[in-house]
């Protein structure tokens, strides 16, 4: 019985794999660079809605505010302000400066500033924090042999550092303000977190969420450049 050849990959469709190869070969290599640039897009976007905003730019300001919407809340009074008064209306503030109800969340999320408040960035403190934080570690991260020596945040402590401080802050002020009705949650004192608490609580849930998985990338990546370079220098191409 003769051994059946595998078919072989010739032509276009051969050359089509080899561009590909070479693609993913390259995010293999430079897979820091790549998120980096992805998260500090990610992060600086929200902070030209105000810039646009205040430069009369209103059209394309609110497509970034509507683009974001569906990522954050966007409430008024948890979000950072550029060009007014103030960086931050808290809650009890933030009605008497915008004339806006915090209650009517709706009201809250659609408002994006004045000249007076300034223009409100296109997502809240906390989220600032989370993806301002994986920034700064992936740049620490990059400098010459840092990664070499960091090793994966422990489980145990990815949870005590990353999870227990943003779900405290977060969860007792959202099950305070549940309607008095739900008994549940009705011992609870009212509290609403400040801007430097969702910092401090994002940003440490942002360094621990990218010390936890870039080593992880980083070893995956290594084993998927191996694979492709060996896999290129069979067929005789250059891997550089």
């Amino acid at each position: 019985m003769q051994p059946i050849e595998k078919p072989r990959v010739t032509g276009r469709a051969r050359d089509l794999v080899i561009g590909l190869d070479r693609i993913i070969l390259s995010l293999a290599r430079h897979w820091l660079l790549f998120i980096n640039l992805l998260v500090f897009l990610y992060v600086g976007l929200p902070f030209t809605a105000p810039v646009l905003m205040q430069a009369g730019a209103t059209g394309p300001a609110r497509m970034v505010y509507g683009l974001y919407g569906g990522l954050c809340h966007q409430l008024g009074y948890r979000s950072w302000y550029m060009f007014g008064e103030r960086a931050a209306y808290p809650r009890d503030v933030f009605e008497q400066y915008s004339g806006v109800d915090p209650d009517d969340l709706f009201a809250a999320r659609a408002f994006v500033g004045n000249e007076q408040m300034g223009w409100k960035v296109a997502y809240c403190e906390r989220d600032v924090a989370i993806y301002g934080a994986m920034v700064l570690f992936g740049l620490v991260y990059a400098l010459p042999g840092v990664r070499a020596r960091v090793r994966p945040l422990p489980w145990l402590l990815y949870g005590l550092i990353g999870i227990l401080p943003i779900a405290l802050d977060g969860f007792s002020q959202l099950f305070s303000q549940f309607p008095d009705s739900v008994a549940l949650f009705a011992w609870l004192p009212y509290r609403e977190s400040t801007p430097a608490l969702r910092t401090l609580t994002g940003g440490l849930f942002g360094l621990a969420n990218a010390w936890l998985a870039f080593p992880y990338i980083r070893q995956s990546a290594r084993e998927i450049e191996a694979d492709l370079a060996g896999k290129l220098a069979r067929a005789g191409l250059r891997t550089d």
